[in-house]
């Protein structure tokens, strides 16, 4: 063994096989589509794709999207934090049960779970008749969207915050309480400042998985243009309908979407690496 050198340090040509290997992997299931998706979008050239995404049917899509997102992720940010401050400092009896509740939407399909709100609020569900009676529409509508999009996404900032807040412990919170502090205190001034940047980082994802959801929308939207279709379930009309370059033109712009919030994410951990203040 040559001094100086680690034992259990790989070989420099296997440091260069697995990041070749990486990289290959990465251009062909990230970059490639990605690639293929803005190619298709302008191949006709950008006044196509404007018009695609200028008609009402897209900006009616994109004003849902962006309507579903701003009800869903405001809401998951609190119950995430709530759940995740509830299952990372106290000890009570069903914590392993929430635990298991809050990953559930992982290992549910998305269609199973727009299906759930079907047989709940469908016309031929338990609640059905009740509602068709008050007329109140919540599949169909904005609300089922907005329940679908809650239940998929609800994990996110939960399982973001409840490693870190486990690993920092109760000590700060007990300190803040023994001086008198009320809970809310304790919460804004020492439990929200050691969380930001992990909070910030899964509402992040919170808000890529709401915008980008396709498989539980899909069940309770009915497919009803320019009031209940997403982008995503717009791209779908569109492909099937051959308008190849409309569907990639919104499919960019969904893409675009995603890569903005991919960028902030990346930002915002490398300023958590480097400790830059709030």
């Amino acid at each position: 063994m040559a001094p100086g050198v680690s034992p259990t340090a790989e070989p420099r040509w296997l440091r260069r096989l697995l990041i070749g290997a990486a990289a290959l992997l990465l251009g062909l299931f990230l970059l490639l589509p990605l690639a293929a998706v803005f190619t298709e979008a302008l191949r006709r050239g950008w006044a196509p794709a404007w018009q695609a995404l200028s008609e009402p049917d897209a900006v009616a899509a994109v004003r849902l999207t962006l309507l579903v997102a701003a009800i869903a992720v405001p809401v998951n940010m609190a119950g995430g934090v709530a759940a995740a401050w509830c299952i990372a400092k106290f000890r009570f009896p069903g914590r392993s049960l929430l635990l298991a509740l809050i990953e559930l939407p992982f290992s549910v399909s998305p269609v199973i779970s727009g299906l759930v709100w079907v047989l709940l609020f469908g016309a031929q569900g338990w609640f059905g008749p009740w509602l068709q009676a008050h007329d109140v529409q919540i599949v169909f509508a904005v609300p089922g969207l907005v329940l679908a999009t809650l239940f998929v996404t609800f994990p996110f900032v939960a399982r973001t915050l409840i490693p870190l807040m486990q690993d920092q412990g109760r000590g700060a919170e007990e300190a803040a309480a023994t001086l008198g502090a009320s809970g809310w205190q304790t919460f804004r001034r020492v439990t929200l400042p050691d969380i930001r940047w992990a909070l910030l980082s899964g509402v992040l994802l919170c808000n890529a998985r709401a915008m980008g959801e396709f498989g539980a929308v899909s069940v309770v939207s009915g497919h009803i243009r320019g009031e209940t279709n997403t982008m995503p379930l717009h791209v779908e009309i569109l492909y099937n309908e051959y308008q190849f370059v409309a569907a990639f033109a919104v499919a960019a712009l969904l893409a675009l979407l995603a890569l903005v919030t991919l960028a902030a994410k990346t930002l915002l951990e490398r300023g958590t690496r480097r400790g830059l203040p709030a």
